[in-house]
């Protein structure tokens, strides 16, 4: 009897264990996000140039702007994204569409002062031609102090 409720026990664990996991595509854009950050710290203006889509558009507390400006920026330091650490991330894809939601402490120079900020950072990705494209990327600064 043990060996029974013991088996059906594993047997549900195994079952949510499955479902909790992210399809390929998904961890394709986790990853594809998480790279992206790393690319956003090391400035790697051409990674990015080729990740964000030419209409891409960029929200931050200071304003909103496209793709160039962005390139710009990161390529002069006036925002340097010096590191996300990321303590949630789930994605929802939606046809050609990738939406990730990112909850960071993001540490970055802005302006020549380093700034530390608990952030909910909304991505999207279109897949044009099985290539994903960053869309749209969102900072939403969260009041909560350290956010995690």
């Amino acid at each position: 009897m043990k060996t029974k409720i013991m088996l059906l026990f594993l047997t549900f664990l195994t079952a949510n264990l499955s479902l909790a996991q992210n399809s390929s595509e998904e961890e394709e854009i986790i990853n594809l996000s998480k790279a992206k950050w790393q690319w956003m710290s090391d400035k790697n203006v051409d990674k990015l140039d080729s990740l964000f889509h030419e209409k891409s558009m960029f929200v931050h507390m200071g304003g909103t702007w496209g793709k160039e400006p962005e390139i710009n920026i990161i390529k002069s330091g006036g925002i340097w994204y010096k590191n996300a650490d990321i303590h949630e991330v789930s994605v929802k894809i939606i046809d050609n569409t990738a939406i990730l939601l990112n909850k960071i402490t993001l540490l970055a120079v802005v302006g020549g002062n380093e700034v530390t900020n608990p952030f909910e950072v909304t991505e999207v990705y279109i897949n044009q031609n099985g290539n994903w494209k960053l869309g749209s990327l969102s900072f939403t600064k969260l009041l909560i102090p350290n956010a995690q």
